[in-house]
Parts: structure tokens; sequence; C-alpha cells
């Protein structure tokens, strides 16, 4: 008679085990990086991804600038360049962890060659205008409020900044 009392508890157990097990599963995949992911738009991961070789790119411009620039100007603004895109990149990432996508991480390797203080100061107005209309078109209709609030955050910064290289261009 126990023997059969053991039986019987094991095959209650046993499923009720197996049911605890899946219900873990279940909320430990919801808390997962990848199942966080699913609430972005493949145009929001896009944006991400182009946002953070965009940033990249403009550190290593701005540490050339900072090296190679004739003017103190140039310098200056290369250096604020590589501090403030430093800082946008490393918000960007959290996001993208938060999110569950993965960002490159590293520039394709860009000509490393210093042309001239205006060819540089011409790519970063022509650049930051560019940005800048990427920004607020993401902030204005993308899908995730954390990405949204970033962009537009990083479009006032833009907005602001691109006055400095257009003055530089002008003297």
């Amino acid at each position: 008679m126990k023997s059969k009392i053991t039986v019987v508890s094991h095959f209650c157990v046993l499923p009720l085990m197996v049911a605890a097990l899946t219900i873990a599963g279940v909320v430990v995949a919801q808390d997962s990086p990848a199942a966080k992911s699913s609430s972005l738009s493949v145009k929001d991961k896009a944006f991400m991804k182009k946002a953070a070789k965009g940033g990249m790119m403009e550190v290593a411009m701005g540490n050339l600038a900072e090296q190679n620039g004739q003017s103190d100007d140039v310098k200056s603004f290369g250096k604020r360049m590589v501090t403030d895109h430093s800082k946008a990149n490393d918000e960007l990432k959290s996001i993208a962890e938060k999110k569950g996508v993965k960002l490159p991480t590293k520039e394709k390797e860009h000509s490393g060659k210093w042309s001239s203080d205006k060819a540089y100061i011409d790519a970063m107005v022509k650049d930051h205008e560019k940005d800048l209309a990427e920004f607020q078109e993401e902030a204005k209709s993308g899908s995730d409020p954390d990405l949204k609030k970033f962009a537009e955050d990083t479009a006032k910064w833009s907005r602001n900044i691109l006055t400095w290289p257009k003055r530089l261009r002008a003297s």
C-alpha cells in the first residue's frame, strides 16, 4: 500500500515540477535581451546601427582633427566631437543592451588621412545636417520610447553644435 502511494505521489510531483520549470523558463525568456528586442521595429534597429557607425566615425575623425588640425579652433572642435560622440555612443550602447540589439563595435577603417581643416569642417557641416534630419525623424516616428528620447536629445545637441563648424567654415 505504501509503495502504491509513493508511485502515485511521484506521478503527481513530476508533472508539477515540469509545469514549474516551464513557467520559470517563460519568465526568464521574457526578461532576456532577445525578448526585449521584439519591441523595436526594423526601422529602429537600422537607425541604431547607423547611428553607432556614424558616432564611431565622428570619434575617429575628431581624433584626426585634434592631432592634425592646423588651427586651434579645428583642434578644439575635433576634441569636442570625440568627447560628445563618445558619450552619445555609450548611451546608445546602453539602450542597445537593454533592447537586445547588437551594434557594430568597430567602424570600418576610415581613410585615416588628414586632408585639411577646410575639408574636415565641410564634412562635419554636411554630416551633422544629415544626422540632424535622421535623428529628428527617429524622434518623431520611432516606435521605442527610450530610443525616441535618445534621438530627440541628440538632435537638440546636433542642432546646437552645428553652429560651431558653420562659424568655422565662414571664417
